[in-house]
């Protein structure tokens, strides 16, 4: 883990702001008051940043690099979510209920460079800071928008409407996340995905 010192202050404002800006307008003092909490992590690819069991007790925010939530189920690991460069990251019930989770997360490329926020410190902002309380329920409304989309797509929608659907909200990870990660996501064999993409399915 990097070491908050004095000398980059400033730079932890502007990711602050960049945070910020894609929520909620902060004003000074409580933009300089989140900056104060946000801890910089630099994962190598592959790198495990939270293991099966563990609990989550910080948000995360990406911002060089990518993230892939997942789990296991019969012996094989289900990508449940990508975290792209500008997107916030959490695991619901461990993060707000404190309780060891089943859904890990890794970095997929290197280097990724992603910065923590205190999910205790933060609650503290919200109740001093009406700002900041905006912020994280526009976070919150993110996160479930992209829940409902991904539920009403695996229920709704083809093979290869899932797939252009994918490239429409995940981009990035379209382009760099591997074959076999895109495939478990969508709920395909990486066969399938192949035939998908080539137009044959």
């Amino acid at each position: 883990m990097l070491l908050k010192q004095n000398g980059i202050m400033n730079e932890y404002s502007k990711i602050a702001g960049k945070i910020a800006s894609a929520y909620q307008h902060l004003s000074p003092e409580p933009l300089r008051e989140f900056a104060g909490i946000l801890e910089p992590v630099k994962l190598k690819k592959g790198e495990i940043l939270l293991d099966k069991g563990q609990i989550l007790r910080s948000m995360v925010y990406v911002d060089t690099g990518m993230l892939r939530q997942f789990y296991y189920k019969k012996g094989k690991d289900v990508t449940e979510h990508f975290g792209c460069e500008g997107t916030v990251v959490y695991c619901i019930n461990s993060l707000f209920k404190e309780q060891p989770t089943d859904l890990m997360i890794e970095a997929i490329v290197e280097p990724t460079l992603i910065y923590t926020v205190n999910y205790r410190k933060l609650c503290g902002l919200i109740e001093k800071y009406g700002e900041i309380a905006i912020m994280f329920r526009r976070i919150l409304e993110d996160g479930l928008i992209i829940s409902q989309n991904k539920a009403d797509s695996w229920r709704f929608e083809t093979a290869r409407e899932r797939y252009n659907r994918f490239i429409k909200d995940f981009p990035d990870a379209a382009k760099r996340a591997s074959i076999n990660d895109i495939a478990s996501y969508l709920l395909m064999a990486p066969e399938s995905l192949s035939r998908v993409r080539s137009g044959a399915l």
